[in-house]
């Protein structure tokens, strides 16, 4: 139940709190005062889509706040398993800044708008003039008809989405063995191919640099030999650098026992063996430097193939290592696959089997379901004052060629048919029914299904539209008894409508200064006649008032006898 809204700076509101109560709450007022600004608010923090357009053009943003309380076991699931604490009080906030940017709350915690419709549908259910578009879907005609029987109809729905899921995943099973044996064959060569093609490049961790650096080493031969030969000579000559060296070892080591000079000999004696090491290497080095003929051309080769197969299965050495583990074990899955293949075939054919069973129940419950329902619809359209009214719910047949294309809504489509008057044939009901034959219908349904949807709250948005005299007071009286155990909150034009509420707030316009606000207000009491005579002629006469309070006190009547 819907316990209270707040909105700030959305078109003419600057600021508006309303308490609703449970029962029936009839928002009035004169036509463009902003009753729809109230619902639209109302869509706005239920998750609706938004533009900036709906702030107030004194106001940087917007916002607005919704209190529920919260008695649904299944909502409270649904709040646990997005990690937001399920109290009995549930509070929604929205924010919508002029930049597009804004935010969406439950009980404080930061949700997604998806997160927020997914909890808000078990809350609310809204209905207007244009509720019939929504039953062009075919979807939300087989939501209506299914929740008319869930008892029956749900579980099988269950057992079918789950036969679809399951046949799903013996397709894309069989997809990736290959699908038919001639997609196998072909995928099977050419992973042997691939495989093939990079075990006999035999690529080794490493490899490639030590190719690149024999590359430096090829382009740069003559220097490289220049400089080992340079240095050879330059430490090992005569009167080179070990000569020298050695000259300074014996000058210090015959004047060694006169001091520190021995330390230094030792020194010395350290470099020159360094030294002779240094220069035989370098010799050494000198003396096997021959790269041969026709090297560089091999390293290269080399180097492009590995890029080759680098580019083709890599990018990096590892990447490739990787796709051949992965290439091999698709392959052995392939080459083992017709057996696996031949399973998944027969789990198909059982799968369908059983979809196709699932998907003839479906249907068959469906019918009973449309049976029904009809002749209850057409009941509750009777006490509407449309006693001539005929209702049919059709089903589609199930065929059995067409199970791969099952949802899980099943098989088989679903229309709606209607007729007003005696005489006059069926028809898909949307091409001939008028605004005020739809108020009334969605109201016989919405009678029938109320309390099977696990929504608390309804809101008619001017659905009374297109109606009056006698037809104005069965719906009253029907909103009276569907509100004796669900909240309803309505946009109404009719004074009988507005007599029965449990609640009623007048929605006005106001000019202050240079500005406009609209502003809403409960109405009580003597307030309440004066407006009920409005809402009967325009203004407030002897005679409307007379009036007003002679249909409010038939209403408290009709209500205390329920």
């Amino acid at each position: 139940m819907l316990n209270s809204l707040t909105i700030q700076n959305i078109a003419l509101i600057d600021h508006a709190e309303i308490d609703f109560t449970e029962g029936l709450n009839v928002l009035s007022g004169e036509t463009g005062a902003g009753k729809s600004v109230i619902l639209e608010s109302i869509d706005f923090v239920l998750g609706a889509k938004a533009d900036k357009s709906m702030i107030r053009s004194d106001a940087t943003d917007c916002f607005v706040s919704a209190e529920f309380s919260v008695d649904d076991p299944a909502l409270k699931d649904i709040l646990t398993e997005l990690e937001i604490e399920a109290e009995d009080t549930l509070i929604l906030t929205r924010k919508l800044n002029l930049d597009g940017r804004g935010s969406m709350k439950i009980n404080g915690c930061p949700v997604s708008a998806a997160m927020l419709r997914r909890v808000t549908s078990r809350l609310v259910d809204v209905h207007g003039q244009s509720e019939h578009f929504s039953l062009l879907k075919e979807s939300n005609r087989l939501r209506l008809l299914d929740s008319s029987d869930g008892e029956t109809i749900l579980p099988i729905k269950r057992e079918t989405a789950e036969l679809v899921s399951k046949r799903r995943e013996i397709i894309a099973a069989l997809s990736d063995l290959g699908g038919e044996d001639g997609e196998r064959e072909r995928r099977e060569d050419i992973l042997c191919f691939q495989i093939e093609e990079i075990e006999r490049a035999s690529i080794k961790s490493g490899e490639e640099e030590e190719l690149i650096s024999l590359r430096e080493k090829y382009l740069n031969a003559e220097k490289i030999m220049t400089g080992l030969n340079a240095a050879c000579e330059a430490i090992l000559m005569d009167g080179g650098a070990a000569d020298t060296v050695r000259t300074a070892y014996r000058a210090l080591s015959q004047i060694a026992k006169f001091g520190e000079y021995g330390a230094l000999a030792e020194r010395l004696d350290a470099v020159l063996s360094e030294l002779s090491d240094v220069g035989e290497s370098v010799g050494s080095l000198a003396s096997d430097f021959d790269l041969g003929d026709g090297g560089l051309e091999r390293v290269e080769a080399r180097l492009d193939e590995i890029k080759t197969i680098k580019k083709k299965y890599g990018p990096s050495i590892e990447d490739v290592e990787r796709f051949l583990s992965q290439a091999k074990e698709e392959y052995d899955r392939l080459k083992n696959s017709e057996e696996i293949a031949k399973q998944l075939q027969k789990d198909l054919v059982d799968c369908d089997e059983a979809l196709y069973d699932a998907c003839l129940r479906l249907r068959a419950a469906r019918v009973n379901a449309a049976k029904a329902l009809s002749m209850r619809i057409e009941e509750e359209l009777k006490t509407l004052n449309m006693p001539a009214a005929r209702f049919e719910i059709e089903i589609g047949e199930v065929l059995r060629e067409d199970v791969q294309n099952a949802t899980a809504d099943g098989l088989g489509g679903v229309k709606f048919l209607f007729s007003a008057n005696a005489g006059e044939p069926l028809k898909e009901f949307n091409k001939i029914i008028s605004g005020g034959e739809m108020s009334r219908f969605l109201l016989a349904v919405k009678a029938q299904l109320k309390g099977r949807e696990g929504v608390g709250t309804y809101i008619f948005d001017e659905i009374d539209a297109g109606i009056g005299g006698r037809t104005a007071k069965t719906v009253a009286e029907k909103f009276c008894q569907m509100a004796k155990d669900t909240q309803i909150i309505a946009i109404s034009h009719l004074a009988q409508i507005a007599c029965c509420a449990d609640r009623q707030f007048l929605i006005e316009k106001v000019g202050e200064g240079d500005k406009t606000y609209t502003r809403v207000k409960t109405v009580d009491g003597e307030a309440r006649v004066y407006e009920t005579a409005r809402l009967l002629a325009g203004s407030a006469s002897e005679v409307s008032l007379r009036h007003a309070e002679e249909l409010l006190s038939e209403a408290r009547e009709y209500k205390n006898s329920l």
